[in-house]
């Protein structure tokens, strides 16, 4: 269904939220990675705004990008433990306890498996690093999803071009990501991370017969002149200074 342009501007208005949100939790609690979790408020808040139907499952594979997910969550309702990486806890919203990279993406595999052997309805999203897809286990649990036709999956990639300590490219390079999964067997779509429309649009884009792909371009850090595309922004808190600049930027 075509979501209107107002509905648009509102979700871009909560995006904008989520963000400020987000810092102050980083703020509050003293932990967590600002860097990732600001590249994919847009894909976040599209997604619970827009997307997640009850019987559908989220899983955050990245989990340093937990900090926006606990903000999107409590905005929903939901009362999820603030830690550096999410644990587990059904109730709040939290599917499975993630943060060791590569790991996501093999158990949404098996929901999305389980779910067709049982003739369930809902979709398995998940939301992985781009940095993440180095793992063997990216590409073996792709392998299964094509084999088993796992429609009702969805892979997000935030591909913000930067893991923990350096650039993609200076650590051990894709050439394209794109490329790669459909090599896998995936329908792939490639968006601008940070454009609600486009993520919507992607994410109700019907395939059959195999699983979706959404390469999502993003910029880590994004929002924060003086964390965007910083690699040192992967896991540091903003001084004092920084803080109040980051409040005025977000406002």
């Amino acid at each position: 269904m075509e979501v209107t342009p107002e509905r648009i501007r509102e979700v871009e208005k909560k995006a904008k939220r989520i963000r400020r949100e987000t810092l102050e939790l980083a703020m509050k609690h003293k932990e967590g990675h600002l860097g990732p979790s600001f590249s994919i408020v847009e894909i976040l808040v599209s997604l619970y705004e827009e997307i997640l139907k009850e019987e559908d499952k989220f899983i955050l594979s990245k989990g340093h990008g937990s900090l926006s997910l606990y903000a999107v969550l409590r905005s929903k309702g939901f009362n999820p433990k603030v830690a550096t990486h999410p644990d587990i806890d059904r109730e709040q919203g939290i599917e499975c306890t993630t943060g060791s990279l590569g790991h996501g993406l093999p158990m949404s595999v098996g929901m999305a498996l389980a779910k067709k052997m049982k003739g369930k309805r809902g979709r398995v999203f998940v939301l992985m690093g781009d940095g993440e897809c180095q793992e063997g286990t990216t590409w073996e649990s792709m392998l299964v999803a094509s084999h088993h036709k796992l429609d009702n999956l969805t892979v997000i990639v935030d591909h913000n071009k930067i893991q923990a300590l350096d650039r993609i490219e200076n650590v051990l390079s894709f050439n394209s990501l794109a490329e790669k999964f459909r090599c896998f067997g995936a329908h792939v779509i490639e968006v601008d991370g940070h454009s609600i429309e486009e993520l919507i649009n992607a994410f109700n884009t019907e395939v059959k017969g195999r699983p979706k792909v959404i390469i999502a371009h993003t910029v880590k850090g994004k929002g924060l002149s003086f964390a965007e595309n910083n690699p040192v922004w992967h896991s540091r808190l903003p001084t004092q200074k920084q803080y109040l600049q980051a409040l005025k930027e977000l406002e």
